[in-house]
């Protein structure tokens, strides 16, 4: 079975979140036995996010999660660091990376400047991973932030290393959506860290696939107790209200693939723009015009199918992946060649 394209709109030509221009991705993976866990970085754009912070709002779908830093993002609608991606464990780690690396860049923070935001978002990855482990360190968030670029892998990498996902390998998808809105093309693209879904829920383009798959050890009767994170970054011009409204709308494309969002699953959607910042010292902003909410309809689209298709990445990239006590997740490609 091949990866189908969901919906009517054009991918951008990486197929991912990074077709935003500016926006860049990178991974640090470590897989060693029982270790099976790292660290994804999205970086809005190239420069010191502290100085110009991107606009960004967050939607809790379900909020069993351990993150850092969304109450700020809810306050004042904007990004102070990269976005991180970790295993549950690991967010306070990264979040000392992240303010570490704010603070060598700009000594003035906590002290004659405010304090810094950073922003850590996380799924649990126990069953593969031996979380107790505590293995991430600071220096994997370093690694992950020089690794940044627009061309990154996808699958069981970085922080969806040891990521579950529908009974199978999970882990990181992207996916993006180009549209059309009072005559301007803009670039709307999502990214993932999957965690989620009880086998007999997949479904793929509306095809209830995971009924007809049999994979040993599925927990079919457990309730489901995964995560999703859902990152999207758009060019087009919006305020922190509008891009809520637009992180609002992954839970279409993630409801679209089997999630009723479980009682025991951390479901979050990011949306940030990369079409101006807001500079740390300025007394007034620079907004370009905005775009009338009456026209964020094909963003509202572009949202959910692009969601939809990040997880459909993140299962067909990933590979199967043996961690601790012998625990395994295969691939879904691997449970499709037993498909009737």
């Amino acid at each position: 079975m091949r990866t189908p394209h969901i919906g009517l709109l054009e991918a951008g030509p990486l197929g991912g979140i990074t077709d935003v221009a500016g926006v860049t991705v990178g991974h640090c993976t470590l897989s060693d036995g029982a270790i099976q866990t790292g660290v994804t970085v999205i970086r809005p754009h190239a420069g010191d996010v502290y100085r110009n912070k991107a606009p960004a709002a967050a939607c809790v779908i379900n909020g069993f999660g351990k993150s850092i830093g969304l109450v700020q993002i809810e306050e004042l609608g904007v990004l102070e660091t990269p976005i991180a991606l970790t295993n549950t464990f690991g967010v306070g780690t990264v979040a000392n990376a992240q303010i570490r690396a704010a603070i060598r860049a700009n000594p003035r923070i906590g002290r004659e400047e405010p304090s810094v935001n950073p922003l850590v978002l996380e799924c649990n990855d126990g069953y593969l991973n031996d979380i107790q482990a505590l293995a991430i360190d600071e220096a994997h968030y370093a690694s992950a932030l020089d690794a940044c670029s627009a061309d990154f892998e996808r699958g069981a990498v970085g922080a969806g290393r040891g990521m579950s996902c529908f009974g199978l390998k999970g882990g990181i998808g992207s996916a993006s959506r180009i549209v059309h809105v009072a005559g301007q093309a803009y670039t709307l693209g999502a990214l993932v860290l999957a965690n989620f879904g009880r086998l007999p829920q997949l479904t793929i383009a509306g095809d209830a696939v995971g009924r007809t798959l049999h994979v040993k050890g599925d927990a079919t009767h457990k309730p489901e107790q995964g995560s999703i994170i859902m990152l999207i970054a758009t060019n087009a011009p919006l305020d922190a209200r509008q891009l809520r409204r637009v992180a609002m709308r992954a839970a279409a494309g993630l409801a679209r693939t089997g999630s009723a969002y479980g009682h025991g699953s951390g479901d979050i959607a990011l949306a940030f723009s990369t079409a101006y910042t807001a500079p740390h010292d300025a007394d007034f902003i620079a907004v370009p015009p905005l775009l009338a909410d009456a026209r964020l309809d094909p963003l509202f689209q572009a949202a959910a199918d692009s969601v939809e298709q990040a997880i459909l990445d993140a299962l067909f990239s990933a590979e199967t992946v043996a961690g601790r006590d012998g625990h395994r997740r295969i691939s879904l490609n691997e449970a499709l060649k037993s498909r009737p």
